[in-house]
């Protein structure tokens, strides 16, 4: 079976019980720490997957993962383990966010620039993007990338809005080339 279905199948049914349950956003968040969690430690994920590591302790590291006991998270944790899927809880997490996101038209915006930044600064970047996309609701996330060398590159979803000197440069070059 697919790696990318059997994350999906579980995220949707996680989405439908929190749904019923008025906790979606809450599981939300939630999800983003264990996400968060999972990207800190690396081998977390070969944790869940040894056959050697008991249920109870997979059980104990994903609470621990997700910040602590959550009752609605728990019964999810408690069904992968009894079903033999919690090697795939990161996908799960992943594709639990994915959802969450489609269903309430939350776009990612990622603001990389070439240095950081101060908060006026970012702010102004922050209100241009907005205005640019009023349809959808934004979660931001910064990055520092040296290489731009100077200006931003901004990716809401599949759109890029590229104001950095080296892409200046590389047009630059592309038209003295041709």
């Amino acid at each position: 079976m697919d790696n990318g279905l059997i994350p999906r199948r579980y995220a949707k049914a996680l989405y439908k019980y929190a749904l019923e349950k008025g906790e979606t956003k809450r599981i939300y968040e939630l999800s983003k720490r264990v996400i968060e969690s999972f990207r800190e430690n690396p081998e977390l994920q070969k944790v869940l997957s040894n056959p050697f590591v008991s249920d109870e302790d997979k059980e104990s590291l994903l609470n621990a993962a997700a910040g602590g006991k959550d009752e609605i998270f728990h019964q999810f944790v408690l069904m992968i383990l009894r079903q033999k899927r919690v090697e795939y809880a990161y996908g799960m997490m992943l594709a639990y966010r994915d959802i969450y996101r489609h269903e309430n038209h939350i776009s990612q915006a990622k603001i990389t620039t070439a240095v950081k930044l101060d908060d006026e600064r970012m702010k102004k970047l922050r209100t241009l993007v907005t205005e640019a996309f009023k349809d959808s609701e934004l979660e931001f996330t910064e990055a520092i990338d040296p290489s731009l060398i100077g200006g931003f590159v901004i990716d809401v979803d599949s759109v890029r809005m590229d104001a950095s000197l080296s892409n200046e440069l590389e047009q630059l070059r592309q038209t003295l080339l041709s």
